[in-house]
């Protein structure tokens, strides 16, 4: 094992010239114990872009460094001061500095690893004699070192994975208090990892709900590169797509990018408006101060809504001096109260009363531009006298809870440890001497208990907790005053929020879409080379109805579009009504022919015998005054609802009335001319045939008869039956 801790460090690489720099990385935290609990917090800033291969910390942090240091150092004090924790057992704590980069972190790391794998004999002659000595004067000298049995941190989810993956092959296990990327779930491959925060897929779930909600359907997406970027804007991706939420454009960036970068980002960024005005930033604290710095600079105040995830929260570190590019955003920030007691221990601290973080005086200087006359760690770059309390711009850390409750976590799986493995006993037994960093993962997975803001801690099989998020909104509360405030809150029942503390009313509420709406009766039409969300929209012919929303399709024959344009409804049958004007005119029309031909009729049959009857074919007659009756009654069989029998009456009173009339009109012509034809004769030698009145009805008869049989066979061959006739429009190029 200690071959490959010699691996280990040669593939971390050798020490850099650099002495100063290696002593600042060297500065531990140590609070002597029973059991030693290893922590990493991010007490400097990360490298600058331009000293990342010197791997140089930069400024001192307060929330994410300073404050998280003291919480442990006091929360170890009330743990060890509760008798029902760890019973005669005392905690103790080494602490380093991750500086929020993989490189110093892992560097810790093997330094954590080396305390397990060197005895105290060894660790005597490395030192020089019975003390280990800090390469800074005020930092704690450490007797005996005792290894660590489990790490706290670090923050970065990035630096997380690196940690672990050197962790695990020691079988020391890991909680998170802010890692929350979702390769960490993966048992197969950080088994010893856990935390207290939820995975980074509760988060950008939480980010899409928020788009989704103000029909934000066009969005640009940036991230901080690393792994908790990565993953986050991976998910968020993945989600919008299955809402139908276009991504504008894509981009990521170190949080330690030069100006150039920033400048190049909000270009690209810029290239999108006014369409994409939304940006959906999975980044760290770091990289939105950036943009928020490169947006003052181009001067894009107001151009852009940041929806920013929880390495931006509700912290004013981010937002100090650039807060009208800031306003307006939305950000998602871990569930958790602040913690009353740390403020009341943290405020009290001094230079002078505080010295057991080595730390603290730089941070002290360097907070208040002040210069410590005398103090052995006395900063030259200040000559101000140093203020006398914290009090001033104080803001306690946002994830503070989260911090002491992975402390709490790990108190609790060594007490729940001691009491299955030592029954009875008080203290350490032989059991746990040395503690198995399995075991002990196994009592970690199973712990549950009650967190400092209230909350029930607990870790699912993946080694998570349950995610519960606040939503904040950083927006203008009075002249030149911006500030946080909760506007609402998500958990797996979904997204709650007060419009109304965001936008003044509905119209205020931004745009962030490629194209419009269609009107009705246009469907959307994709330009080449766009994505989903950017379309024109196109007009259906008249003809045509909505099939979808990219899509005309044409009415069958006989229906037409509804007037909403989504459907067909069949055409209504045109057809003459007795109501219509045309109609009533023909029936008064057939009324008054028919009411004039039984009048003939009637004067026929009345004068019968007469000889002006006689003498003009009387039956002829009859035959001609029923055709007209026949041909006058059609009338109402034309205007009658169509129906297969008013087919067949249309039909065979059309064809039989004329034929009924014109066959005895030809019949009487051919007798008359046949009478005057033999008139004209001197000598009438023979009478001319088939003039008697049976013979002219007979001959009338064949005439109608031959007709009807026409009349009979079309039936036969083309049988009346109710069809519509449809007119349809013509349309322009058609």
């Amino acid at each position: 094992m200690l071959w490959l801790l010699v691996a280990v460090s040669i593939w971390v690489g050798p020490e850099q010239s650099d002495s100063a720099q290696s002593n600042e990385r060297r500065v531990v935290a140590h609070i002597p114990g029973d059991i030693i609990i290893g922590a990493l917090f991010s007490v400097h800033h990360q490298p600058p872009a331009d000293k990342v291969h010197e791997r140089k910390c930069g400024a001192v942090r307060e929330q994410y460094g300073i404050q998280r240091v003291e919480a442990m150092m006091h929360t170890l004090d009330r743990i060890n001061a509760d008798p029902l924790i760890l019973p005669n057992i005392t905690l103790g704590c080494e602490i380093r500095d991750s500086c929020w980069h993989s490189a110093v972190a892992l560097e810790q790391s093997i330094e954590f690893i080396r305390d397990s794998l060197v005895s105290s004999d060894e660790a005597e002659e490395w030192g020089g004699g019975s003390t280990m000595k800090c390469a800074d004067p005020s930092a704690t000298p450490m007797r005996g070192k005792k290894p660590i049995v489990g790490l706290i941190g670090p923050g970065s989810s990035s630096v997380a994975i690196q940690v672990q993956n050197l962790l695990q092959l020691f079988n020391i296990p890991q909680i998170a208090y802010s890692a929350t990327s979702m390769d960490l779930s993966d048992k197969s491959l950080y088994k010893y990892f856990m935390r207290v925060v939820p995975s980074d897929a509760q988060q950008a779930r939480a980010m899409v709900d928020i788009v989704k909600r103000y029909n934000w359907s066009y969005v640009s997406a940036i991230h901080t590169e690393g792994n908790y970027g990565e993953s986050g804007m991976e998910a968020f991706k993945d989600m919008a797509a299955k809402e139908g939420i276009c991504i504008a454009h894509s981009g990521k960036i170190w949080s330690n990018a030069g100006q150039q970068s920033f400048d190049r980002l909000l270009e690209r960024l810029r290239a999108h408006l006014p369409k994409a005005r939304v940006v959906a930033c999975f980044c760290e604290g770091m990289t939105v101060r950036n943009i928020l710095m490169a947006m003052r600079r181009q001067g894009l105040v107001g151009d852009f809504l940041l929806i920013g995830s929880d390495g931006w929260a509700d912290r004013y570190d981010v937002t100090d001096g650039y807060v009208k590019e800031a306003a307006g955003g939305i950000t998602i920030k871990l569930q958790s109260a602040d913690v009353k007691w740390f403020d009341e221990y943290y405020l009290k601290l001094r230079p002078e009363n505080n010295h057991r973080n080595p730390w603290f005086t730089e941070f002290w200087q360097h907070r208040f531009h002040c210069r410590l006359k005398g103090h052995p760690q006395e900063s030259n770059k200040y000559n101000r006298t140093c203020s006398k309390s914290l009090r001033q711009q104080y803001a306690q850390d946002t994830k503070m809870g989260f911090v002491i409750n992975a402390i709490y976590s790990m108190a609790y799986g060594l007490h729940n440890m001691q009491r299955a493995l030592c029954p009875g006993y008080q203290g350490l037994c032989d059991a746990m001497r040395p503690i198995d960093g399995a075991t002990l993962l196994d009592f970690l997975m199973k712990t549950n208990f009650t967190g400092v803001s209230g909350e029930g801690i607990l870790f699912d099989v993946n080694g998570d907790s349950p995610g519960r998020y606040e939503i904040m909104n950083f927006k203008k509360m009075g002249k030149d005053y911006y500030d946080y405030i909760n506007v609402g809150s998500w958990d797996n029942s979904g997204l709650k929020i007060d419009d109304d503390e965001i936008w003044p009313n509905k119209e205020s509420i931004i745009k962030s879409v490629c194209s419009e709406p269609c009107d009705k009766g246009q469907i959307k039409v994709i330009r080449k080379g766009e994505v989903s969300c950017c379309w024109t929209c196109t007009p259906c012919k008249e003809n045509e109805f909505v099939f979808d929303e990219y899509t005309c399709r044409a009415c069958d024959l006989g229906s037409w579009p509804t007037d909403d344009l989504t459907g067909c409804d069949p055409i209504p049958v045109e057809y003459l009504r007795w109501g219509d004007p045309e109609p009533i005119a023909a029936v008064v029309f057939a009324c008054l022919g028919l009411m004039a031909t039984f009048f003939v009729t009637a004067v026929f049959i009345r004068f019968r015998d007469t000889p002006v009857v006689k003498s003009s074919s009387r039956e002829l007659c009859y035959i001609i005054l029923a055709g007209i009756c026949l041909g006058y009654l059609c009338t109402f069989s034309l205007i009658a609802k169509p129906h297969v029998i008013h087919c067949y009456l249309q039909r065979l009173g059309i064809g039989l009335s004329p034929a009924m009339s014109y066959s005895a009109l030809v019949t009487k012509t051919n007798r008359i001319a046949r009478i005057l034809a033999g008139s004209k004769k001197k000598i009438c030698t023979k009478k001319p045939r088939f003039m008697s009145a049976c013979a002219q009805l007979i001959i009338a008869f064949l005439l109608i008869l031959l007709q009807l049989g026409i009349i009979v066979a079309l039936f036969l061959m083309e049988p009346p039956e109710v069809s519509c006739v449809r007119i349809l429009p013509l349309y322009p190029g058609s």
